[in-house]
């Protein structure tokens, strides 16, 4: 699970069982983040933009599904980019990706009620959902188990390329972001879901997250 040699000082090596819940709750609260900030409704993340205007486009199919699709089809290219490297335990990524998908649809749903007018209202909650967002994905990187096949897809690039990690995230949020935008452009007539907020997730959740490496690592030493 790991990604970055500085995640190490957080890693979970202890009970696999308290791991996996570790980890199970990092993945809800990943989603319940997510589904917060498209609520805020002032744009949101590349890889959530792309998948929630997919839902626009067509209807009948929820992003949960959506997002799982995706993250097929980054297991496939993760397999094209560096076939050698590739093994059969690759596919459990599939597992926790489904689990992702399953908690997105239901808290999308819990949070359907939630609309918002003032603006200082929706930038509040997007503030927030950002901050459950980064602590998921702290909590998933604390558990140190399994990458979703997103973020094996980055770790693939980076090994064959050499280029820095920071970089190639950055490049491929990017993608997302103008394939987002393109099939707005597209189907819609117009981008959806990309505003202001969707600065602003890449800015905060980054910050967030190393907010709570530093938080952990200063207690965990007392």
């Amino acid at each position: 699970m790991l990604q970055h040699e500085t995640d190490a000082g957080v890693a979970d090596t202890g009970s696999l069982v308290r791991r996996w819940i570790t980890y199970a709750a990092g993945i809800y609260l990943l989603t319940l983040g997510v589904s917060l900030a498209i609520r805020a409704n002032i744009g949101i993340s590349p890889q959530s933009s792309l998948t929630r205007t997919m839902t626009l486009v067509l209807p009948e199919i929820s992003q949960g599904t959506f997002n799982f699709i995706l993250e097929i089809l980054m297991l496939l290219l993760t397999y094209l980019v560096l076939p050698k490297d590739f093994k059969l335990r690759n596919f459990l990524s599939l597992i926790p990706a489904f689990v992702l998908a399953a908690f997105l649809d239901l808290n999308l749903m819990l949070t359907d009620w939630i609309a918002l007018d003032a603006y200082a209202a929706k930038f509040s909650l997007l503030v927030f959902a950002d901050a459950t967002l980064a602590f998921g994905l702290f909590l998933m990187i604390r558990a140190n188990l399994v990458l979703m096949p997103v973020d094996m897809f980055v770790n693939t690039i980076f090994k064959r390329t050499g280029r820095k990690w920071g970089n190639i995230k950055t490049a491929f949020d990017c993608t997302l972001l103008v394939m987002s935008a393109a099939i707005g452009l597209i189907f819609l007539g117009a981008p959806h879901f990309i505003r202001e907020g969707t600065i602003i997730n890449g800015i905060l959740v980054g910050q967030y997250i190393k907010l709570y490496f530093f938080l952990f690592k200063k207690f965990s030493r007392k």
